[in-house]
This record gives C-alpha cells, sequence and structure tokens, in this order.
C-alpha cells in the first residue's frame, strides 16, 4: 500500500490522467526478498500492465524495488520509468539545527545509492540512519483497517528519540511512512517530515509533457494485487477512497 502515497501526490498534480495501481503483495514485503527476486517480480509485474493496460509511463513507488530493478526495467521499456529514492536533497536545505533522519526499510538504508546520496548532498549534516520494518507492517494494517500499534511505532522510532540532539527533518524513506505521518507526529512533535511525493510528481509532468502521444484517458483505471486474499480484500475500502472502485487479481504468481 505504500505507493498510494506516491499515487495520491502525482494525481493531484495530473488528475486528468487514467491511472493502474498494482501491489505485489504474494512477495511482500520487498526490502526481506533477494534482489534478483525483486528485479524479476517488478519485470514480470510491469511489463505485462504496459502491454495489456497501453500505459505511457511506469512509477516505481518503492524505494526498494527502486534501487534494484529500474536499470532492468528501463533497457526492457521503450517508455519512461520513475523512480523512487530517499528526499536526502531536500531535507539537507531545510534542517535547522543540521541533523537530519533518514527513516527507511534496513535495505534502502544499507545500499551505496544511499550513501551516495547523503554524501553528495548532506555532507554538511548529522545524518542518523535508521532501518526499520515494522512500520512497514503498521502502514499495511492501518491500510485494512486494523488498529496500529503505536508502541510498535514508539519502539522502532526509539533510537531516534533517545539521541542528545533530536533530528528537526525526518526523511521518509520509504513509500510505506507517509501513511504514519499522524503516529510519527504525536512521537515527535515539531519534527519536519519529507518524502518524495512531490518530486516525483513534478518529474511525472515533465516526462508526460515531453511525450508526442499519451493514450486517451477514457477508460477507467484499475487496481491490482497478486493474491486476492482476506488482508488484500479488506484494502479494497482504502482502494475506493482513493478512486479504485474495483480490486482485481493479476494472477501471475
Amino acid at each position: 500500500m505504500g505507493g498510494l502515497s506516491i499515487y495520491q501526490e502525482v494525481r493531484n498534480t495530473l488528475p486528468e490522467h487514467r491511472y493502474d495501481y498494482v501491489f505485489d503483495n504474494a512477495y511482500f514485503p520487498y526490502g526481506e526478498q533477494p534482489e534478483h527476486v525483486v528485479t524479476a517480480r517488478c519485470c514480470l509485474l510491469v511489463e505485462h500492465l504496459v502491454t495489456e493496460r497501453q500505459i505511457d509511463l511506469v512509477v516505481i513507488a518503492c524505494n526498494t524495488a527502486s534501487t534494484i530493478a529500474l536499470p532492468a526495467l528501463r533497457e526492457r521499456l521503450s517508455i519512461p520509468v520513475v523512480g523512487v529514492v530517499p528526499a536526502i536533497k531536500p531535507a539537507a536545505a531545510l534542517t535547522r539545527n543540521g541533523h537530519i533522519a533518514l527513516l527507511a526499510t534496513p535495505a534502502t538504508v544499507q545500499r551505496p545509492y544511499t550513501s551516495r546520496l547523503i554524501a553528495q548532498f548532506a555532507n554538511h549534516c548529522q545524518v542518523s540512519k535508521l532501518g526499520v520494518t515494522d512500520l512497514v507492517v503498521q502502514a499495511e494494517r492501518k491500510m485494512a483497517g486494523y488498529a496500529v500499534d503505536e508502541h510498535a511505532i514508539h519502539q522502532a522510532l526509539q533510537p531516534l528519540l533517545t539521541q542528545p540532539t533530536l533530528p528537526d527533518t525526518l526523511v521518509l524513506g520509504c513509500t510505506h511512512f507517509p501513511l504514519l505521518k499522524e503516529e510519527i507526529y504525536r512521537l515527535m512533535p515539531g519534527v519536519r517530515l519529507v518524502d518524495s511525493g512531490a518530486a516525483i510528481a513534478k518529474r511525472v509532468a515533465v516526462l508526460l509533457k515531453e511525450q508526442e502521444t499519451v493514450h486517451s484517458s477514457n477508460t477507467k483505471g484499475r487496481a491490482f494485487c497478486t493474491v486476492l486474499d482476506h488482508d488484500a480484500t479488506k484494502k479494497s475500502r482504502i482502494l475506493a477512497e482513493y478512486g479504485f472502485d474495483e480490486l482485481n487479481v493479476l494472477a501471475l504468481c
């Protein structure tokens, strides 16, 4: 469900387009999958949707998948593919006390790409990196209508909350985490939360404007999962709130 945080920003910027949304719940979470599995799944799902649904542009709304699968996808597809990276650059520009924190999955925190972003844009800052998985689970629970375990969120953020100087700017380096903004604000009042949604929306707008032809948006967008289980069915409610009236299964497992 993390991709909904990106989808919402893009749709708000470009409301006239048709959007299809696919989440690979059969292999959730990607952050715990081997790299070759993430690449294979992304290529399988995206290539199928691009062919079947006449897609003009693909957004990989997952930091882990973006850092792993983008080269393979761009090699296979003739349309633009936009990835998501942690918003280190804007955070470094916004901080007032010079201390920013990156909250992401362990896979994203450990990737050399993330280290290069920090070295390039935030070498003048203190950067605290925290890799957590449980917040992804809590965001999924929230989207399915279950109660969020705020104690678990507090435990996950504890390494940041106990630092001598608290970060004043927090990079949400996983697309699931903006779905928990309210819960994070309650634990870190006054912190500035930064994510990649607005930047991705701007990039999509530029790329679509550059394209010579864009398919008709007369057909309605659709949401797809890879396993139509009980949890996926419960998420139909929140998907409807985002404009997807029906959840379809993409049987490619």
